[in-house]
């Protein structure tokens, strides 16, 4: 297996970098992608590991956004919807099409404005593949099983599911192979401005040792920081603001068996999804909570948990509780102040704020997981003023991400492939590795089972673990079990530790920093 060929800022740091890119979550790896595809020369830095904050803590939709339409936001939808096929096609092993039930509930929004929305949603994007919407009667179809009897009629409707921290980490790996140098655990303290260039300090959190590098251009990408590092770390004004908004989820053991998930209309007209998750449970968000804490340190209230349960209680037949929740997940949503009054009516839009005082630097506020590659080309757009090497043709909306240069249709023919290649692997496992890793599942898989090394649990392997440190920047069992893949969700305590252990001796591992992304495990479930 070969690693990531990366160019070391140690042998470069007399030479500026063209790009700077402070932010390691979607945003950033999307930008860092795109601006090494068009030749420029990138450094990307993020203080914690990749996809550690707000891009790890997602529903984990690649969706239009069907309830941006009653703000109006038709370019948003029209937009993500567009993009949706796009990532649809580039990266068809973490990014699947998945089909949504929406009970109509005749206390909240009738019938009519429901099918004037998705009628809407199914032909604002004129390239869509995807199934449109059918009309659905629970008496007779088979998605009204789950639910309470008083839900008669209701509508399903086309979206698209994705591993959200996989996809950031693809983005990192591809922009790594175009010479982009990527460091992780490594945090942007001070830089100063001249009239040409950048001179930023780096620490390195893991050693506790600096560094200087120069850049052209700074690109904040810093999310929930985007306002602190502009004030307090480059010394540059903007009249441009973050709101951050607190968004939870609770995982319980599989609520149904069908595969299409639920769309759920609360009182408070805001909504809550139900998604078949990691073939064993039930993903169950989000809130929207106003945050002005430490977007470093996230987790979900009791009151979150509690709604959660009651959003899903008057709905399905099956209820759940706090006691049923085996994990939780919280993130801060760094939006766009647009000064709504409703944290939920805020604008999930982005805003691009270029300031060429001096050197350049482009600040990122807002946006949303979906239109993070448009997001991307958009920026380099605002900067070919001042970098005529960003103004090569676009091109990523059509080439894959890493492994997964394979068209959807295809997946299960994969998942036979890789099976008949390393027979020793379950149907489960051969899924799982293909789910993740598209083609890639080829480099980890071995066809003597001998040679795949210790196992840890949960279908983890020695071979595995060895792949995502020399490839995918992964530094310990934390990273490998929550943001690389949700094998948290299976492994025991001790299996847990022997992992972490196996990542310390094997060398080159240092301990996480803290992460903005709250995890929790109830222990019992294990």
């Amino acid at each position: 297996m070969s690693s990531i060929r990366e160019v070391s800022p140690l042998n470069r740091e007399s030479a500026p970098y063209d790009v700077l890119v402070v932010g390691g979550g979607i945003n950033g790896c999307g930008i860092a992608r795109d601006a090494a595809g068009r030749g420029a020369t990138v450094l990307l830095v993020e203080q914690d590991d990749l996809a550690s904050h707000t891009s790890s803590a997602s529903t984990k939709l690649i969706h239009g956004g069907l309830r941006y339409l009653e703000y109006y936001e038709f370019r948003l939808v029209r937009e993500a919807l567009i993009e949706r096929e796009r990532l649809l096609k580039i990266a068809p092993h973490i990014i699947w099409p998945m089909r949504f039930v929406l009970p109509h509930s005749k206390m909240l929004r009738p019938a009519w404005l429901l099918r004037t929305g998705l009628f809407l949603y199914d032909h604002l994007c004129t390239t869509m593949t995807l199934p449109k919407t059918r009309a659905v009667n629970f008496r007779t179809d088979v998605t009204g099983r789950p639910l309470k009897s008083e839900y008669i009629r209701g509508f399903e409707y086309s979206d698209g599911w994705v591993q959200d921290s996989r996809l950031v980490v693809l983005n990192a790996m591809d922009a790594a192979r175009l010479g982009a140098s990527i460091n992780t655990r490594t945090q942007l303290i001070h830089a100063e401005r001249g009239s040409k260039l950048w001179t930023a300090t780096l620490l390195d959190r893991t050693s506790g040792e600096t560094r200087t590098v120069q850049a052209k251009i700074i690109i904040n990408a810093a999310g929930p920081w985007v306002a602190e590092l502009l004030q307090d770390r480059v010394g540059v004004a903007s009249k441009n603001k973050v709101r951050l908004v607190k968004g939870s989820h609770i995982v319980v053991p599989r609520l149904f068996e069908s595969k299409q998930a639920y769309i759920l209309q609360n009182p408070d007209k805001r909504i809550v999804f139900a998604i078949p998750y990691e073939q064993d449970f039930t993903l169950i968000g989000t809130t929207d909570v106003p945050w002005e804490q430490d977007p470093g340190k996230v987790e979900i209230s009791k009151d979150e948990i509690q709604y959660l349960c009651e959003s899903v209680n008057r709905y399905f037949q099956k209820s759940v509780s706090p006691d049923d929740v085996v994990w939780t997940y919280a993130g801060v949503r760094p939006l766009y102040d647009d000064n709504s009054g409703n944290a939920s009516a805020v604008t999930r839009d982005y805003v691009l704020d270029v300031d060429a005082s001096g050197a350049p630097i482009l600040s990122v506020f807002g946006g949303k997981i979906t239109t993070f590659r448009k997001l991307a080309e958009h920026a380099l757009e605002k900067l070919v003023t001042y970098l005529p090497a960003l103004g090569g043709p676009s091109w990523t909306a059509e080439t894959p991400l890493p492994g997964g240069d394979f068209a959807s249709a295809e997946f299960d023919r994969q998942v036979a492939k890789l099976q008949a290649y390393a027979p020793h692997l379950t149907p489960k496992t051969a899924w799982r590795l293909v789910r993740n890793y598209g083609l890639r599942a080829f480099d980890i898989a071995t066809a003597a089972e001998a040679e795949m090394g210790q196992w840890f649990g949960a279908t983890l392997s020695a071979r595995e673990v060895d792949y995502l440190i020399d490839n995918e920047w992964a530094r310990s069992a934390e990273d490998i079990l929550w943001r690389r893949s949700k094998l948290g969700l299976l492994m025991t305590d001790a299996e847990k530790a022997s992992l972490q252990t196996y990542i310390e001796e094997r060398g080159g591992a240092g301990r996480p920093a803290h992460s903005e992304t709250s995890q929790t495990w109830r222990q019992d479930v294990a």
